[in-house]
Formats: structure tokens, C-alpha cells, sequence
């Protein structure tokens, strides 16, 4: 990977505070998700790309147990400790709790940890449901990975003690696609990754395939409550029908016994169902490079969000059918992320792209009158080392 301004901001920054070059950088990807909107902690079916915005961190080896962590996005905030005490939680910087989250999670199974001086600096929108955090975490464990004793770390190995850190130590309760994505993505593919047995195939972004993503300014304050709800009546559902997770139960089973859930659940399960069998169907649309088939599916998906999982807010379901006015069914758009905000994610033609953004830009306002942020990106490659 050439040098990013971003890459060279970081590595810059660990000279300026610990005097001397980093011996390695690191980077990892946030995400967008194509299609499967809280399918992954039902274990099912999910379609992401990683992107091309990053955490980037720079790091050397210390001849002692101490952990250094500065964020040069933050002022130069600094958070320090040592592997020989216990790691805690801190009220604040939120930052640190996912550095410290994953470094707790490789030292109590057991691996060769060792001090570090680290920077970290990052592109990722925060708030917007881009997966910042996931981000940060797989970046993290890279750095780690180059290490001696740390060889038998696969990507998907990165990616599950990410998780098991926001799980345990943080306290999100997320699936895994944040976490694959970022560890494993491909340059120029999107991710078809089965949540439960953790295979990954890989489908390629069709040529002349433009990403957009359109943050609404809409914060999602309700995205934790509401998530962990949904998650509990997804659970429920998943008990009546006696199986392990909703990934298990299929249309035919819906329909004969759908009736004996009281509506709401009803309406969460059957999202859930409906949403594998359209990321499945867009695995095949955009392998095929027919966007127009994944624009009927990205439109189906929202509207499910919409009516049945009730995750998107009127800013959000404007902001759809805008872009939606103008790529009409030659790509597809929807909300992407937790919902109750964030972000919308497009697929449209390349030459669209400029009437797409103008219409945004002319017709979109955000809770305080902001226009709409946008990104033109493309799908990007997962963690890795970029410098030595």
C-alpha cells in the first residue's frame, strides 16, 4: 500500500512524541454493508466491503511491560498501563477501552505479550455506523500479529478476539461482520460471510460500480438500547421455533407458524428471514454484475428495515428515496449500519455519480440544517502492515 497522508500523519506523529521512527504501522479498514442488516448475531448472512477510509497505528517494541497509547486525533491524549496488572475499564476516553479491550483479551489467553509504544490516528467516520470501533479493535490485534509468538493468528482469528473484546470488555454485545470485514476484505470484492460457520466468499464489485455512502447527521442515540432489544426479541422468536438462532428457520416455516408469535416478534423474525435469502440473492446479482437486480434487493431490504425491524427514522427514508429518484433501477440504495441514523449506502453507475451527489446536496437536510456528508468509496483491502 503507498503512503497515505494519513500513514505518513501517523508515523509522523510517533517520532514527534517518542523521539525515534516506528518500527511498524498497521492499518485496518472500516466497513459499509451492502445488504444483511442484523442478520450476523442470528448467524446468518451478511454482505460488507471494507472501505477505504482506516485506523492506522505506529508502533515499537518497549523493553518493559508497559503499554503507551496515544491518540493523535485527540489532542495527543495518552493512556498508559502495564501487563502486569490487572486491565480495567476507564469512564473516559471511550477510545481507550478498545485498545485496552483487546490487549486484555491476548494476555488472558495466554499469548507472549510484551510493551508497546503506540500512535493511533484514524479516517473513520465516527458516529456514522462505518465501524470505527471494529476498526480500532482489528487494528490493534494487527499489531500484535507481526510479533514473535503471534504466527498463528489468522484474520479470522483477529477478528473473533476483536469482537470478544467489544463483547466482554466494552460491552457491545455485536456480531462478527464489523470484525471479518476488516480483517479480511479484498481489494475490489465485497464479503459474503455465513456469521455462523465463519466461511467467506468472495464476490467482485461489478465494473463501473460506484460506493457511495451519505451520512445523514442523524445521531443514533437509540442504537444501543434499541439494538439489544431487537437482539432479545430475535432471540425469543428464535426459542418458539426451537432452533439455535433465526438463521434456522426459512419462509416455509414462517408461514406455517408465524401466526403463533404475538405481531411484533412476528415482524422482527421475519425480517430476519427475509434479509439472508436477499443477501444470498445479491451475492448472485452482483457477482453477475446486474445492478439492477441488486437495486430491487437494497430497496426490499430497506423497506424491511422500515416496516418490519422498525430500525430507520424519516431523515433516513427521505434521504433513500432521493437517491433512489435519481438511480432509479440502475443501482440500489438503502440505510446501512444499526439504524435510528447513521449512514445510507448506494450502488450506482459511475457517470451517476454527480447527479446523484447534486440531488443530495439540493434537497437533503440533516436535524440542524446540514447537508448531507458523502463518500465516493471503494471496496478496499483488509488489515495489514504497511510500513517496517
Amino acid at each position: 500500500m503507498s503512503e497515505s497522508p494519513l500513514i505518513e500523519h501517523t508515523r509522523s506523529a510517533f517520532s514527534d512524541k517518542f523521539g525515534t521512527a516506528p518500527a511498524l504501522v498497521v492499518q485496518a479498514p472500516g466497513r459499509v454493508n451492502l445488504i444483511g442488516e442484523h442478520t450476523d448475531y442470528n448467524d446468518g448472512l451478511v454482505l460488507p466491503c471494507a472501505i477505504d477510509y482506516r485506523t492506522v497505528i505506529a508502533a515499537r517494541e518497549r523493553d518493559d511491560r508497559v503499554m503507551r497509547i496515544v491518540a493523535a486525533d485527540y489532542a495527543n491524549a495518552t493512556d498508559e498501563f502495564s501487563l502486569d496488572a490487572p486491565i480495567e475499564r476507564r469512564d473516559d476516553p471511550m477510545w481507550a477501552n478498545y485498545v485496552r479491550a483487546v490487549i486484555d483479551v491476548l494476555v488472558k489467553r495466554g499469548l507472549p505479550m510484551r510493551g508497546l509504544d503506540m500512535v493511533i490516528s484514524g479516517d473513520v467516520p465516527q458516529g456514522a455506523g462505518l465501524s470505527s470501533s471494529a476498526s480500532l479493535s482489528v487494528a490493534v490485534c494487527r499489531v500484535f500479529a507481526t510479533l514473535p509468538g503471534f504466527e498463528s493468528l489468522s484474520p479470522i482469528d483477529m477478528a473473533l478476539i476483536a469482537q470478544q473484546a467489544e463483547n466482554d470488555f466494552v460491552g457491545t454485545k455485536c456480531g462478527n461482520m464489523d470484525q471479518i470485514i476488516s480483517a479480511s476484505g479484498v481489494e475490489g470484492h465485497a464479503l459474503l460471510i455465513d456469521c455462523r460457520s465463519l466461511e467467506t466468499q468472495l464476490v467482485p464489485i461489478p465494473s463501473g460500480a460506484a460506493i457511495m455512502i451519505f451520512h445523514s447527521h442523524v445521531e443514533r442515540g437509540l442504537v444501543d438500547s434499541e439494538y439489544n432489544t431487537r437482539r432479545r426479541q430475535c432471540e425469543e422468536a428464535a426459542r418458539h421455533f426451537g432452533v439455535k438462532a433465526l438463521r434456522d428457520v426459512d419462509a416455509a416455516m414462517l408461514e406455517a407458524r408465524g401466526g403463533e408469535l404475538d405481531p411484533l416478534t412476528l415482524r422482527r423474525a421475519r425480517h430476519v428471514v427475509t434479509e439472508n435469502a436477499r443477501v444470498e440473492a445479491a451475492g448472485q446479482a452482483l457477482a453477475a454484475g446486474d445492478l439492477a437486480r441488486m437495486g430491487e434487493l437494497m430497496e426490499a431490504s430497506h423497506v424491511s428495515m422500515r416496516d418490519d425491524f422498525e430500525i430507520t427514522v424519516p431523515l433516513i427514508d427521505q434521504l433513500v428515496d432521493i437517491v433512489k429518484g435519481v438511480v432509479k433501477q440502475s443501482g440500489g440504495v438503502r440505510m446501512t449500519g444499526g439504524g435510528f441514523g447513521g449512514c445510507v449506502v448506494a450502488l450506482v453507475p459511475e457517470e451517476q455519480v454527480a447527479d446523484v451527489s447534486a440531488a443530495v446536496e439540493q434537497t437533503y437536510r440533516g436535524p440542524e440544517g446540514q447537508l448531507a456528508t458523502i463518500y465516493v468509496c471503494r471496496a478496499a483491502a483488509g488489515a495489514g502492515v504497511v510500513a517496517a
